[in-house]
């Protein structure tokens, strides 16, 4: 079997090219044609050997492959490829057991997703291959990724999802976690994000000027409104750049946050910035201090905390004060008296 990494992707490419009738595809152009592929389809320009096309070739022509009825006729001194029958595809074509192999190591990672709405079709899909190619279960799960399977909201994730490409306004019946009470909101949604494995959906609410941000855990119920939906030109991608979490305030802007780092600490925050603005300042034999810029949060102030005594923030005055606050607090609920027996 030819080379495994992108084949996908150039068996593609070149049953297009056997199925074109109104060009003749040499070698030199199949190559070309695969390699635009892979670097459309992944972003990379990586290349493509001839020896691998005509691997790739040889494996569609077998019997472990498509069967495909791949002709070469010469032009010159040249050498051209096509289908013979023009009716060909290896679309058409039943999966290989390889290609059932691949599919479902991917589906395998996609189920990370499962439980959310819009990927039951994940499980379906895993279920019947296994059923046709006879794939053995693993007995053990060898991969496993940090989610909430039992997490309260996220059946609304479809619904809020098709209301954003559809651009419908939705009636949400919100409950409060302050006052326990619940209000029902009319909601013009425009983005979904996940953080720290809870779901939220940001979008506008009439009665404010700023962006609303919904919890997905505390909506009771959604019904469609045939209101006008209110368009936004806001990239979320932007939006959420400055700031770490959820929580934007949009009356202000970014500013340089310095970190005390302790060396022990220092690799874990190397290879895991807090933030993508993160930069070293200065490294010494004890300690490396880092600059971030961005807005700070609630959950900023709660990334630094985890960290515990081994991170100190040096710079702005009200963020150290914020946390010295808190850690105040922490301390004083270690000090009480009260202990359960």
């Amino acid at each position: 079997m030819p080379n495994t990494k992108h084949t996908i992707i150039r068996y593609q490419a070149l049953d297009k090219c056997f199925r074109n009738k109104s060009k003749r595809y040499f070698i030199d152009d199949l190559v070309n044609t695969c390699q635009s592929a892979i670097e459309n389809f992944t972003g990379n320009a990586e290349g493509v050997q001839k020896r691998q096309v005509y691997d790739d070739i040889a494996f569609m022509m077998s019997e472990n492959g498509y069967n495909a009825p791949i002709e070469k006729d010469k032009m010159g001194r040249k050498v051209y490829y096509y289908y013979s029958d023009v009716n060909f595809s290896i679309n058409n074509q039943p999966l290989t057991e390889s290609e059932a192999l691949e599919l479902k190591e991917t589906l395998i990672t996609l189920n990370r997703f499962k439980g959310l709405p819009q990927f039951e079709w994940i499980e379906n899909i895993t279920t019947r291959l296994e059923a046709s190619f006879q794939f053995g279960k693993q007995a053990n799960e060898i991969i496993e990724f940090d989610q909430n399977e039992f997490l309260k909201g996220k059946e609304f994730i479809n619904t809020l999802y098709h209301a954003i490409i559809n651009k419908t306004v939705l009636l949400v019946t919100y409950e409060s976690f302050k006052s326990g009470l619940n209000t029902i909101i009319e909601f013009h949604p425009y983005y979904l994000k996940q953080y720290n494995n809870r779901w939220f959906s940001f979008g506008q609410n009439p009665n404010f000027d700023n962006i609303t941000n919904l919890a997905l855990d505390r909506i009771i119920n959604i019904e469609i409104s045939d209101k006008q939906y209110a368009e936004t030109s806001i990239d979320f991608k932007e939006y959420f750049e400055d700031i770490i979490g959820v929580t934007f305030d949009e009356n202000q802007n970014p500013i340089e946050i310095t970190i005390r780092i302790e060396k022990s600490l220092w690799p874990y925050i190397k290879t895991k910035p807090l933030h993508g603005s993160q930069k070293i300042k200065q490294e010494q034999q004890d300690y490396i201090d880092i600059c971030l810029q961005l807005i700070p949060n609630y959950e900023l102030e709660s990334v630094l905390l985890q960290y515990g005594e081994r991170l100190t923030v040096l710079e702005p005055e009200a963020l150290r004060k914020s946390l010295k606050e808190r850690t105040k607090m922490m301390m004083g609920n270690y000090n009480s008296v009260y202990t359960m027996h």
